[in-house]
């Protein structure tokens, strides 16, 4: 199969038990059907069956952290490990 983008020949690797179809050249992916679900369905298994939601969504009034700690995105420094989804598409 080739790649909608720029019609490299797409390469298929196995990750978790999940076929995903990429291309070398853009880093594109491409799932066959059904593909998307398993991972959907893997992830909420890993991460306990259920999203959180936050019940604060504005910083409580003494969090007095600067701007500086964030960047423009408004996310802190810290990062998150990567988990199941990252380790499926690190290739």
């Amino acid at each position: 199969m080739k790649c909608p983008v720029d019609g490299t020949a797409l390469l298929i690797t196995e990750r978790s038990g999940v076929e995903i179809d990429y291309c070398p050249q853009c880093r594109g992916v491409w799932l066959d059907r059904g593909e998307l679900d398993k991972i959907i369905d893997r992830a909420a298994d890993l991460a306990g069956g259920g999203r959180q939601t936050s019940t604060a969504p504005y910083p409580r009034e003494g969090d007095h952290r600067s701007d500086r700690d964030r960047d423009h995105h408004g996310r802190s420094g810290r990062r998150r490990k990567e988990g199941f989804l990252g380790d499926l598409f690190d290739f």
